[in-house]
């Protein structure tokens, strides 16, 4: 419960012992290697060393190719792999086995070429099928859609819009001097398709006289025959491209069986991408590599067991205080405290030389979530759903952790729910009235109900808020003492507890003198002297004024933020009994239950998230504002990154 202390490492090896070095430092899985800008930019190193190339972006370009085959067979091959994704387990020698990466690459390579074999197909026929739309309203046409006349005659294939009068339009033409004659191929209820026969003398004057009627000329180039040929030939392209996809589709389908060792191989190529971000942090002259990074205190044994056996020279040492803003931040906590890192990570890792504020922020932060819930089947819920995700999922990291998370709300939720009266509101008062209209249980056993007791739990929230704030006071005073700062500590975190203790003895009227409550006297003194140390003239009283107002204001502010905790419980109660409210209108017990069920989901869905998020803003900025020194950076060590298998630990 804490954060773990880490060495300075500085490493010198052969170049030529490059690929064991990274790989031993892999399988460790404990040494982060850092970034080498610092010595890159001192010219005395960049005369004797260069940052050592890597295969970084063709490592990059190979998980793109094996996620794409994955998505391929996924895709077309209709792999069901459930809510849960089983992770594998597999050997380190098996996992970096040269062979089987060879043969998953190989697949990668062919599912791709079959994927974009695919895609070229339906290119084509999307082309296809847009030349065969065009042709079709032409197919009653028995003429070679090449021809454009003869030596005296022309002719001309167009539209107009489906709205113009055909029959006038020929009549007209008729009574004209043109010589010419207006025929219909087809229509659509966009357009009619028209053949146009005419002199070549008045083949102009035609295309003036049909212009108003919006006539415009329809070509085919590169198309010869008549439409129905042409139509005839693009079906059998069609069919022919069709079989052509259907068996790509079927050739990855058939992929299929290599998904295991696909995922696999994804998964190695993740850890090769994390040793050539390591590898091309490493400096070398060509004959020896160098490199600094961190290693954890406790894991130091390892790594220079390793360096040893590779016959490479190095150097651990503490970081000193001004190296501390660059060293990695690494929190070491229990089964109760670790869930807490997601909260921790979701603000900001604390600073090596801060304090991890897991076990000091886990007791409120189940006990607030608890209240605000307050219900023991949403906590009987929120067990089980954690349960399930860790048991099905088997989930790492973040995930883990909310898994985690959930289950201890879950707990905190039932226990304030048992002493609220609460199972999904009033769902069994409600049920039993439903089943027996006489019966005389008209709530559950409680200590006191939001409803009822509203004001009493609005005052111990306040009581829970001024409590945590005074913790996040100790604590600072605790650290401040820590480093040296006491009278810092006795003059601002002292000397308001002294004054708190005052005005409680005021109201009490205990410890007067002469009607002048002496704790809280000394305690004004003490802020007095406080806020005017280092200052001058005026100054003083700026600061004596403005360290009351601040004070003041300050404790009311966050003290009142903890008011929602008995708004959440509140409003969470009110919203569920409104739906059994409902549900037992109906009077009847299935009505009541879909109803009732509905609506608590809703409620759940809706609180398990809001809930959260308001204890998330008490510990963020009522809690640690008091002593939270974030800025860590994560520790990232060389190490397997692995998505779908698990590696098992070896020797």
């Amino acid at each position: 419960m804490a954060i773990v202390k880490m060495k300075k490492l500085r490493v010198m090896a052969m170049a030529a012992d490059r690929e064991k070095l990274m790989r031993g430092l892999l399988h460790l899985g404990c040494v982060q290697i850092s970034e080498p800008a610092d010595r890159l930019s001192d010219p005395e190193w960049t005369e004797l060393f260069r940052r050592e190339g890597s295969a970084l972006m063709e490592t990059r370009n190979r998980i793109a190719d094996v996620d794409t085959a994955l998505g391929a067979i996924k895709k077309y091959g209709h792999l069901k792999e459930g809510l849960f994704p089983q992770r594998r387990t597999v050997s380190e020698q098996e996992f970096l086995d040269e062979g089987a990466a060879s043969r998953a690459a190989q697949t990668a390579r062919e599912v791709n070429e079959l994927l974009q074999r695919i895609s070229r197909l339906n290119s084509e026929e999307e082309r296809l099928s847009a030349v065969r739309a065009s042709l079709l309203p032409w197919s009653a046409l028995d003429l070679p859609l090449e021809e454009t006349g003869t030596r005296h005659v022309v002719y001309r294939l167009g539209v107009c819009p489906a709205a113009v009068d055909l029959g006038a339009v020929k009549t007209e033409l008729d009574a004209s001097s043109i010589a010419a004659q207006l025929l219909e191929a087809g229509a659509d209820r966009q357009q009619r398709y028209l053949l146009l026969i005419c002199l070549r003398a008045d083949g102009g004057e035609a295309m003036e006289f049909l212009r108003p009627y919006g006539f415009s000329v329809v070509t085919f180039p590169d198309v010869s025959g008549t439409a129905q040929e042409n139509l005839q030939r693009l079906d059998r392209e069609l069919e022919e491209r069709r079989k052509a996809r259907e068996e790509a589709v079927a050739a990855i389908t058939g992929c299929g069986e290599y998904a295991d060792a696909l995922k696999s191989y994804a998964d190695r190529l993740r850890s090769q991408h994390e040793v050539d971000v390591g590898q091309s942090n490493l400096l070398t002259d060509g004959t020896v590599l160098f490199f600094e990074g961190w290693v954890p205190e406790e894991s130091a044994g390892k790594a220079e067991a390793f360096l040893k056996q590779l016959g490479c020279a190095w150097e651990l040492c503490d970081p000193v205080p001004e190296e501390y803003p660059s060293v990695p931040v690494k929190l070491k906590n229990n089964r109760l405290t670790r869930p807490l890192n997601m909260v921790t990570e979701m603000y900001s890792l604390p600073a090596y030389d801060g304090l991890d504020p897991n076990p000091l922020m886990m007791p409120f932060f189940v006990l607030f979530y608890g209240i605000m819930m307050a219900d023991m089947g949403y906590g009987i819920l929120m067990v089980l759903l954690g349960a399930l995700l860790i048991k099905k999922a088997q989930p790492k990291g973040t995930m883990r952790n909310l898994a985690e998370l959930m289950e201890l709300c879950g707990v905190s939720t039932f226990i304030l729910g048992a002493l609220t009266g609460g199972f999904f509101g009033d769902f069994i008062p409600q049920l039993a009235r439903i089943i027996n209209p006489n019966t005389t249980l008209t709530a559950l056993p409680a200590l006191f109900t939001p409803l009822s007791d509203t004001m009493a739990i609005l005052i111990g929230a306040l009581a829970l808020g001024f409590v945590q704030v005074v913790t996040g006071m100790a604590i600072s005073f605790v650290k401040k003492v820590r480093d040296g700062q006491t009278l810092d500590a006795v003059f601002n975190e002292g000397t308001w507890w002294v004054i708190y203790a005052g005005t409680a003895l005021a109201i009490l009227k205990i410890g007067t003198v002469g009607g002048v409550p002496v704790v809280l006297a000394v305690g004004v003194v003490m802020l007095l002297i406080g806020s005017t140390r280092g200052k001058k003239g005026f100054g003083k009283i700026g600061g004596f004024i403005g360290a009351v107002y601040n004070g003041v204001t300050g404790i009311f502010s966050d003290v009142m933020s903890y008011s929602r905790l008995m708004a959440l419980m509140l409003s969470g109660s009110i919203i569920a009994q409104v739906f059994n409210s409902l549900g037992a209108v109906t009077n009847n017990v299935i009505g009541f239950v879909v109803i009732s069920m509905v609506g608590n989901a809703l409620n759940f869905l809706l609180n398990i998230l809001g809930c959260y998020v308001h204890d998330l803003r008490l510990q963020c900025l009522e809690y640690f504002g008091k002593f939270y020194k974030d800025g860590g950076k994560p520790f990232h060590p060389l190490t397997f990154a692995t998505k779908y298998v698990d590696i098992k630990e070896e020797n």
